[in-house]
């Protein structure tokens, strides 16, 4: 499940105990992490299903892919250089691996949240205003403490406001049973569960900032430059996946079975998360998306957030202090700090036919 309680102070210390990626290395065996959430269960599928090493074998090396139950420990295993590449959000990419010194390459951006996130209050006819002077409970520094700061914006209040208060995704729903907690952000499936209560509004969601809480599968850029075999492998497989789902089959049905219940859900409960999720269908509409200017803007506003919130490290002087790029050739931030690069030669690779 995704949710990311961001440390980019621990990232920075176990990447002096653990960085083998420094140094070019040609090898043939790979490990990606990654974890529970709608947007990653075709990770599972391609690697259950044999996809996985159909395209690894096609190129001569072999991909583990390694679920991690907890999202952040998988974050800083891959940070640690225990994993050649893990799935996780942008502001994680850039928190976490980006921050701590490791240099991390967005290989496919697969999905954007388009609902899946969400704010919501006890009590009909709310509003986001109603906020101000409330408690709010979330999992703090998270993607859900980024959506609320950006709904906080849409009406002109700030984090000031109100006050935070940090829950764990697992309690988060038991809390907004108890008399004391009125408002609370969260994600799906625990946004869903809430939103079904009686009596409750949910007052501002990630469809509205759409494009802007992506979910990503990030490769250590070193790793990736030496081994252009692993970016064509995951690439070839994901679009394999991704049109599969995309399809009017029984072989879609199936799969979408599949994935629900490695997810721990009903089908019904599956396709409702994945009508939340924005996927890139196909290697055409990421690259739209990925070449877009708006992908520079969304993380410029996800570094000024995790500045405010000193999720670049102490020596983060701005919201610039790690250097990132973007398709077009714009470098945002620090160009000598240059740690997280979102390329895609492999997504074209796989538009042109080409894998």
């Amino acid at each position: 499940m995704r949710k990311s309680f961001v440390s980019a102070v621990l990232a920075a210390s176990l990447v002096l105990f653990a960085s083998p990626h420094s140094k070019a290395a040609v090898k043939t065996d790979f490990d990606i992490c990654w974890t529970i959430y709608a947007g990653w269960m075709p990770w599972e599928y391609a690697a259950s299903e044999g996809i996985i090493k159909k395209w690894a074998d096609k190129y001569g090396i072999h991909i583990k892919l390694t679920q991690v139950n907890d999202y952040v420990e998988s974050i800083n295993q891959y940070t640690a250089g225990q994993f050649d590449g893990c799935s996780m959000t942008n502001m994680d990419a850039l928190t976490i691996p980006a921050a701590g010194g490791v240099d991390s390459t967005a290989l496919i951006v697969g999905d954007y949240s388009n609902g899946n996130d969400g704010v919501v209050l006890k009590g009909k006819g709310k509003t986001l205003q109603d906020l101000k002077g409330m408690n709010v409970n979330l999992v703090e520094l998270s993607v859900s403490h980024y959506l609320l700061a950006r709904g906080l914006d849409t009406v002109g209040l700030k984090e000031r406001d109100l006050k935070v208060i940090n829950t764990s995704d697992a309690d988060i729903a038991a809390a907004f049973d108890t008399p004391d907690v009125q408002a609370v952000t969260t994600w799906n499936p625990m946004l869903a569960e809430i939103t079904a209560k009686p009596d409750v509004t949910q007052v501002f969601d990630s469809s509205k900032i759409p494009g802007e809480i992506l979910d990503l599968l990030v490769v250590n850029t070193q790793t990736l430059q030496d081994n252009p075999a692993l970016g064509k492998a995951l690439t070839g497989a994901w679009y394999e996946v991704m049109a599969l789902m995309a399809s009017q089959s029984a072989e879609q049905q199936r799969a979408l079975e599949h994935m629900a219940k490695a997810s721990g859900t009903s089908l019904d409960g599956f396709k409702s998360q994945l009508a939340t999720t924005h996927l890139f269908a196909t290697p055409q509409s990421a690259l739209a998306f990925v070449r877009s200017p708006e992908l520079a803007n969304t993380m410029h506003k996800v570094a000024a957030f995790s500045f405010d919130h000193g999720l670049l490290g102490d020596g983060a002087a701005d919201s610039g202090a790690v250097g990132m790029s973007f398709a077009s050739g714009q470098v945002l931030g620090n160009q000598a700090n240059l740690k997280l690069r979102f390329d895609p030669a492999y997504v074209q690779m796989a538009a042109d036919g080409s894998l």
